[in-house]
């Protein structure tokens, strides 16, 4: 038997919190039928289609969208 202990998220370096995150990501994607969004998020998704079906928004390739945000970050 291993004992594991988990620092206080205070004490998490951003690589561990991250780690984390993806760990409780990967956990709860496991069983999306037991998981419901938030009405929020609905809410976001119909507004964001309604900006692109009224022209006043797009979306651009994803790869694009990476370069920029590496172009922000530099």
């Amino acid at each position: 038997m291993t004992v594991q202990t988990t620092p206080s998220i205070e004490e998490m370096t951003v690589t561990q919190k991250l780690q984390l995150m993806e760990a409780l990501w990967q956990d709860l994607t496991r069983a999306p039928e037991h998981f419901d969004p938030p009405e929020w998020h609905r809410e976001v998704l119909e507004e964001r289609q309604r900006a692109v079906q009224n022209g006043e928004t797009e979306y651009i390739d994803w790869d694009d969208a990476k370069k920029q945000l590496r172009k922000l970050l530099k």
